[in-house]
């Protein structure tokens, strides 16, 4: 019998690399692409372990399945900064261009 490649390893390593890709798009696109790439990795490389011979190799599952946590991981850091940043800010702050300026300015210390 032929050897196939795994379902959605390959899904879940785009899905992966995207979710890094995104992580500047305030954390809102790439979260849920790197716990679908998380979650289709894992179920991935659950089917190869199941029967490893049918399959050819699990190494975009495992590469997936990586990116899909460090994607997740920036995701999360990034909203983090985002909501300190508001926080310290201030979010009326940032609706005016000069009060947030000088704000950050504060923040700073300039």
């Amino acid at each position: 019998m032929e050897r196939q490649s795994l379902p959605n390893a390959t899904v879940s390593l785009v899905l992966g690399i995207f979710s890094i890709l995104t992580c500047i798009c305030y954390g809102v696109l790439g979260l849920p692409l790197g716990i679908v790439a998380f979650v289709l990795g894992n179920k991935a490389l659950k089917v190869f372990n199941e029967n490893p011979e049918n399959y050819k190799s699990s190494g975009n599952a495992s590469a997936g399945k990586i990116l899909g946590i460090v994607g997740i991981v920036l995701n999360l850091a990034f909203i983090l900064v985002i909501v300190w940043a508001i926080s310290k800010i201030g979010w009326e702050n940032m609706q005016d261009q000069e009060l947030m300026q000088q704000r950050m300015n504060e923040i700073l210390g300039k």
